[in-house]
């Protein structure tokens, strides 16, 4: 059977998720695929809670910041869901630029405000500070066990397909649109479409080796990622999410630090980026156990607030570019959305309004985002 579409989105995540729902808003035809079904853990996108951390100072994320504060109210509102308690952010240490990002953040009319360590210690005795905490307000958890359903039903109201279990297995592009070949239980199905919007995740670059001569992006690093819910030794302590820049010597190649705590589960905590590579394929989903003595380590120095000998490990991926940048950009009628490095959730609505404009032709992403750069 050959199919006839306007788009396809490949890759049902956070960002594939929230592109379909942009593109559906603005009465597009969209449909989605997933190799996946709903709710799966095998990327980046599953669990209860994501920090919502506005400690950025380049403009260009500063001023998606601000459309994402707005644009998840408006997810909530139209979802009629919370999908981001805003229980604030606090970050400290040697390193963050936390004096750039305080200025940056007021000058956009995000709150941000520095404590010094005994009265952030007052107000958040989980944590130790040992020296000033820059506290954002406006920060906190967004809930991503709630958010893709979100996107996904309220677009599927707007009209668009979505299609779990279904698996691209090969893929043309042509000057004026793209042919894939879709596998799921109904059988094979080619689709020729308009354009493809590729959101896959750590498997964007496989994807993408499909087309023949390729499509040039920079180079994306898959890691396994090993966070860990520590139990909460403190049942009076106050959690808001946590960033903590202890500088480049500590614990090795172990930093930063980010964490929060996740209703019913206890205290997040993990290491960022330093995961071992893995095909996303065949990953063993286990700590590595060097890995896991330093964040229970971490946690007996400056989390009070948890018991570092009773966890449960956590497995996820992180997709990162060399510069740690994302790629947001049009080849052709391929638009792509990759490289998301462990920080990209906060933006989801952001980005998928971008991918939607890159679709539609409707404005370029931020000249940072270019796959060329």
């Amino acid at each position: 059977m050959n199919t006839v579409l306007d788009t396809v989105v490949i890759g049902g995540g956070a960002m594939g998720s929230a592109a379909a729902w942009e593109l559906a808003r603005r009465g597009r035809q969209v449909t989605l695929v997933e190799q996946f079904g709903p709710g799966h853990k095998f990327g980046a996108s599953h669990g209860a809670t994501r920090n919502f951390n506005p400690g950025y100072h380049q403009p260009d994320y500063v001023a998606m910041l601000a459309e994402g504060l707005a644009l998840w109210d408006e997810l909530e509102q139209e979802s009629g869901e919370q999908l981001l308690a805003r229980t604030g952010i606090v970050n400290h240490g040697p390193g963050g630029d936390l004096q750039e990002v305080a200025a940056a953040l007021t000058g956009a009319g995000i709150s941000a405000e520095f404590l010094d360590p005994a009265e952030a210690g007052e107000r958040w005795r989980g944590i130790r500070f040992d020296q000033q905490v820059l506290h954002m307000p406006d920060g906190g958890q967004l809930n991503p066990d709630a958010a893709l359903p979100a996107f996904q039903r309220l677009a599927t109201a707007r009209g668009a397909e979505i299609r779990h279990h279904t698996k691209v297995v090969d893929f043309l592009v042509f000057d004026d649109g793209v042919r894939l070949v879709l596998e799921s239980a109904a059988g094979t199905e080619v689709v020729t479409a308009a354009q493809a919007v590729a959101t896959a995740g750590g498997w964007t670059q496989k994807l993408l080796a499909r087309v023949p001569g390729g499509v040039r992006i920079p180079k994306l690093r898959v890691t396994q990622e090993q966070p860990a819910h520590f139990r909460v030794a403190d049942a009076d302590a106050v959690w808001p999410g946590f960033n903590h820049y202890p500088g480049p010597d500590y614990q090795g190649w172990y930093s930063p630090v980010y964490g929060m705590q996740t209703p019913g589960e206890g205290i997040k905590a993990g290491w960022h980026g330093v995961g071992p590579v893995v095909d996303p394929d065949r990953r063993d989903f286990l700590p590595e156990q060097k890995q896991l003595a330093a964040l229970q380590d971490y946690a007996r120095q400056w989390l009070p607030g948890v018991d570092p000998d009773s966890f449960e490990a956590i497995s996820c991926t992180y997709t990162t570019t060399p510069d740690e940048d994302f790629v947001l950009d049009r080849i052709g009628p391929v638009v792509i959305g990759a490289g998301f490095s462990g920080h990209g959730f906060k933006f989801t609505p952001v980005v998928g309004r971008i991918l939607a404009d890159l679709a539609t032709g409707t404005r370029p992403a931020p000249a940072i985002f270019r796959a060329s750069r």
